[in-house]
């Protein structure tokens, strides 16, 4: 299987077996080189090099666009998804008693910025989910004459549950309201078109499933809704024509006028790169390939009668997969931890996270180690 060629891109492969893309993944050589290289650019020639360093940003404007089937001039370059998350929520035009509709429980990112816009005078609403899932009927319930938005995250970090983004984009449209998708846990791995899923804004960092550093992320605002949105915090990149240094305080009519001033360039090359070998392989590629992987570790967790709290519906399921240990979850997390071994521990449960570059090698390695606590 071609896929597996790029293992060896990740040299994480020769020390570790890391399943915890969720949290934070380790960077490719490619990635590697390219921050690397812009490095010893500017500490070799300055800023002789700006303007090709701008015509590189906007290649990888074009290439984060595409994995979303968005437009070029809809990508805003933020340090990570709460700063896309607080640009909406805290400049979107609310009126008093506006209502954005949250499901819960979620990851803070995705509750504060929408809780801080309570200043500007929306009223934040909850939706309990149920074991992770999200039940449209319950949402519709919250629904009222007020409610503007809906902001929920496309997988939820703890039981991997994908939300049916289609159906609850097109309830959206029926209903007149604004869908913020927090995208963090699914763009990489789940093929997700902004189009299609009818989504006006939507907020990813790029140090997980898109595998690129940290400190870099994407906000896409349809230009649909460009006008809702008012900048909180502006610069001299705010403005058209912004290597023209006369003051005209005239923002451009895009998502770029939230691009305030000077740039995490090694970032956002570095981001590039991971996006050119996640395009090179495919999407759909990767997202059969993890679900196969996580397919094969539920069967062995299921054959040592261990728990999943993740959902088993193809439809419903991420490159997440989350599971009660036999013993203490705090033990469990600390021994396999200390045999390399990376993932992470949730709410009492282990959730693994393997991408495109794991192998069956890695599950058989990791049950060999894992089945050392019931001796």
């Amino acid at each position: 299987m071609k896929i597996d060629n790029h293992r060896s891109s990740f040299p994480i492969t020769q020390d570790y077996i890391f399943l915890n893309h969720a949290a934070v993944s380790p960077v490719s050589l490619k990635v590697l080189k390219a921050v690397t290289d812009f490095y010893k650019e500017n500490a070799t020639q300055g800023s002789r090099e700006y303007f090709n360093w701008i015509k590189r940003v906007e290649a990888v404007r074009k290439s984060a666009a595409s994995i979303i089937n968005a437009d070029s001039d809809e990508i805003a370059f933020t340090e990570n998804t709460s700063a896309g998350i607080s640009i909406v929520a805290s400049g979107f035009n609310w009126k008093e008693k506006d209502e954005v509709i949250i499901p819960v429980p979620d990851f803070p990112s995705n509750v504060y910025p929408w809780l801080n816009a309570k200043r500007k005078g929306a009223e934040v609403k909850f939706v309990q989910r149920h074991n992770g899932c999200i039940n449209l009927k319950d949402i519709e319930k919250k629904i009222t004459s007020r409610t503007k938005m809906i902001a929920l995250s496309s997988v939820d970090y703890l039981s991997g549950f994908a939300a049916n983004l289609p159906e609850i984009g097109n309830f959206c449209k029926k209903k007149g309201i604004f869908l913020f998708v927090d995208a963090i846990q699914s763009l990489g791995v789940i093929p997700l078109d902004v189009k299609e899923c009818g989504i006006h804004f939507l907020a990813a960092g790029g140090h997980k499933w898109l595998t690129g550093p940290m400190g870099i992320g994407i906000l896409f605002i349809s230009r649909q809704v460009n006008d809702l949105l008012t900048p909180f915090s502006v610069g001299w990149k705010s403005v058209i024509n912004d290597e023209n240094f006369d003051i005209n305080f005239t923002l451009k009519n895009n998502a770029l006028q939230f691009e305030s001033g000077t740039m995490n360039i090694s970032g956002i090359l570095g981001l590039g790169e991971a996006l050119n070998l996640l395009q090179e392989i495919g999407i759909s590629n990767i997202h059969s390939k993890v679900l196969h992987l996580n397919d094969i570790f539920k069967t062995h967790l299921d054959k040592r009668g261990l728990h999943t709290i993740s959902p088993s519906d193809r439809e419903n399921r991420s490159g997440i997969l989350s599971f009660k240990p036999w013993d203490d979850p705090v033990k469990c997390y600390n021994f396999l931890t200390s045999k390399k071994i990376m993932l992470s521990l949730r709410n009492g449960n282990i959730r693994i996270s393997p991408h495109f570059y794991n192998n069956e090698d890695d599950i058989f390695d990791f049950f060999s180690i894992f089945d050392e606590l019931k001796l």
